[in-house]
């Protein structure tokens, strides 16, 4: 695709997946910020249009395993992979991070006193992520799956925009949870007298936060504007 200044962010991610990495590194919120121009992220992070385009280039040769483009995608594919990679491996992972951020706080939370807010925000955003899940599984995504195969006599169809909204501020709140442990983490950096235990959770809470931006663009950028789309087009 053509890459310019006035080009969305959340574009850019939808038609090349491996430039979130790009993003990533740049400190570029692509998920729930994904919706402004690349220029005016490349000026507020003092990066040219130029140096993106070429990051982007490199990081769209290598090797990548969740390559597929998700935008043309069916939703209902879609929403299997949204529960398969991103649903399931927060389940499984959240509460082992969770203990070991409790652990860290106890053990090193005296000469560490950020790690005692890094547990408490990081229990939060896991009570959160759980609820939210919880409704995208047993609301959103089945009315989705109803309005792609047509039943757009479901009584929720009309409205579908209702529940995307709530799901969407939801992320936001994600996203300002994420940005607040990155900072009290000095972006992961374990300190020098850091255990294992902080070794690891440092690096899980980034793999973490990784999946989660990745989560959210596929919702926030495709999965839920398709839908909104779709359902216009019934009515």
């Amino acid at each position: 695709m053509e890459l310019t200044a006035s080009t969305l962010i959340a574009d850019i991610v939808s038609a090349v997946p491996s430039s979130m990495k790009v993003f990533e590194r740049h400190g570029i919120d692509f998920c729930c910020g994904g919706n402004r121009p690349v220029g005016d992220a490349c000026v507020a992070q003092g990066l040219s249009i130029e140096a993106l385009r070429a990051d982007i280039a490199a990081a769209s040769v290598e090797p990548d395993a969740d390559q597929r483009l998700w935008a043309s995608a069916g939703l209902g594919d879609l929403i299997d992979h949204i529960l398969g990679r991103y649903h399931a491996k927060l389940v499984q992972d959240m509460p082992g991070l969770s203990r070991m951020a409790d652990k860290v706080a106890a053990v090193h939370g005296e000469r560490h006193p950020e790690m005692l807010n890094v547990a408490k925000l990081f229990q939060g955003l896991r009570d959160e992520l759980d609820s939210h899940m919880m409704k995208e599984e047993q609301i959103l995504f089945p009315l989705v799956r109803q309005v792609e195969q047509g039943v757009s006599a479901h009584p929720m169809a009309a409205h579908i925009g209702q529940p995307i909204r709530v799901m969407e501020r939801e992320h936001q709140s994600a996203g300002i949870v994420l940005a607040r442990l990155r900072e009290l983490s000095g972006g992961y950096t374990v300190p020098a007298d850091g255990c294992n235990t902080f070794q690891a959770l440092y690096a899980g809470l980034e793999e973490f936060e990784r999946d989660l931006h990745a989560h959210i663009h596929l919702e926030n950028n495709i999965l839920f504007p398709r839908a909104v789309k779709l359902v216009s087009a019934h009515a």
